[in-house]
């Protein structure tokens, strides 16, 4: 049920931000498809920074969040290797 009510919260917070813009939603593409860039960005930053907290660099903190495959998704030519998928680090 809370993830409901996060999701109503976001939900009216985006028309509010929409409304100071004087954006009609339906959004016009570009503003609709850069907000959807924002949300996959912002959805990793708690990741990324939790990482950072703990001690890791920059570079460790993205790649322990596995930053890339969620925002890009499965890249051309990078197949997963199931021998692999074992040696990953656990997602926190």
């Amino acid at each position: 049920m809370n993830i409901y009510i996060a999701s109503l919260a976001a939900g009216l917070l985006v028309g509010v931000v929409y409304s100071l813009l004087h954006v009609r939603s339906p959004a016009p593409p570009a503003v609709a498809l850069l907000g959807l860039l924002g949300i996959l960005v912002g959805e990793q930053l708690v990741p990324v920074v939790r990482n950072l907290i703990r001690g890791e660099s920059l570079r460790a903190a993205i790649g322990l969040a596995d930053c890339s495959q969620h925002v890009l998704g499965q890249l051309p030519g990078r197949h997963a290797r199931p021998d692999l998928l074992s040696q990953r680090p656990p997602l926190v």
